[in-house]
């Protein structure tokens, strides 16, 4: 059962207010003054706001601000009501963060479908999508955009990349988000002297180009096919146009984006701390999980110079530690690829 705040100062307004709420069989927690309600949804934490905007103590505009200020109250969806007189105003409480308005006198049905499109919407941001292609489409058919999805899907704007071929250079301005409907893509910095450090890896399904769209700068790094690689290419309007379309599920949206972030930030302390042969260990199981999508005895076919730049390290240090693996019977090399033998060892390497 569902839990709506209601703050509202006028005792006959909240009263019946209340009434129809329960009878649509939510859970209704009543409060007469913004400060009531600001110490109601802290200890209740309730899945609806409505709340008045003209009330003593704290007004409807003090109780939103009161509530963008708490990390544990901020996402719950805010309805306001207002007076016809206030009409002129409501804009005010959009601008603060307030996801819908009611106007009084409101009927039974405009009060309850505002309700449940909050709701609704909510149950879309909590979901868990996967980064993958069925989670993307997923995602958009639940925020009634599958025709975005067949946009996006369609062949018509598919490229294709030889191994080793850039697909975006550092500096360069962004104009496309891109997805990989087939091979690997690595992203990589360089340095002065001409090392490389890998710092992003995508596979079949996985988005990538979309940070420098969203901070609106250009490429902070370079972008290589790793094998021969499809990529779809969405253009940048049709990216911009859903993110600016709905607030709440764009959120969710970034987080399946952006997925990869908590990965780089992790392979970026453990190139700063960690030994060689941690660093070594890291960057199998690394790929493994990204690639190995369950397959048993899972067999890594990649290049030692792009394995010895996701270490982060020279390829012929990178050439003697895999030797070592081997040795330890850690890993077996066939045909080239590297198949892990004892992963937990691996996973559980000390430095």
């Amino acid at each position: 059962m569902n839990t709506i705040l209601l703050i509202e100062d006028n005792l006959e307004i909240r009263e019946n207010t209340a009434e129809i709420l329960e009878l649509a069989n939510y859970k209704v927690v009543t409060a007469e003054n913004g400060k009531e309600g600001i110490e109601k949804a802290a200890s209740v934490k309730p899945d609806v706001i409505i709340c008045d905007i003209m009330m003593p103590v704290l007004d409807g505009y003090g109780v939103l601000h009161m509530l963008n200020k708490n990390e544990e109250l901020r996402d719950i969806p805010f309805i306001f009501l207002t007076a016809k007189t206030e009409r002129l105003d409501f804009r005010k409480g959009m601008e603060m963060g307030a996801d819908d308005y009611i106007t009084k006198p409101f009927t039974e049905l405009e009060l309850l479908n505002a309700i449940e499109q909050r709701l609704k919407k909510v149950d879309v941001y909590k979901k868990r999508f996967s980064k993958s292609d069925e989670g993307m489409k997923n995602l958009l058919q639940d925020i009634g955009r599958q025709d975005v999805w067949n946009e996006f899907a369609s062949d018509r704007n598919i490229n294709h990349y030889k191994r080793k071929s850039v697909i975006y250079s550092e500096g360069n301005h962004p104009n496309r988000l891109f997805y990989v409907k087939k091979g690997k893509v690595k992203l990589y910095k360089s340095n002065d002297d001409g090392k490389d450090l890998t710092i992003g890896l995508f596979g079949e399904g996985d988005y990538f180009g979309y940070l420098s769209l969203l901070e609106n700068s250009v490429y902070h790094e370079t972008a290589e096919a790793m094998e021969d690689s499809e990529i779809a290419m969405i253009p940048r309007e049709e990216f911009d146009a859903l993110v600016r379309e709905n607030t709440l599920v764009m959120k969710k949206f970034l987080q399946i984006l952006a997925g990869n972030v908590t990965e780089k930030e992790n392979q970026l302390l453990g190139l700063a701390y960690n030994s060689l042969r941690k660093r070594v260990a890291d960057a199998l199981i690394m790929l493994r999980d990204k690639f190995s999508k369950g397959k048993p005895s899972f067999g890594i076919h990649i290049s030692r110079e792009d394995l010895a730049n996701i270490a982060g390290t020279a390829t012929e240090s990178l050439i003697r530690t895999l030797s070592d693996f081997k040795a330890e019977k850690l890993i077996d090399i066939k045909e080239g690829n590297i198949v892990l033998l004892n992963e937990k060892k691996l996973e559980s390497l000390l430095n």
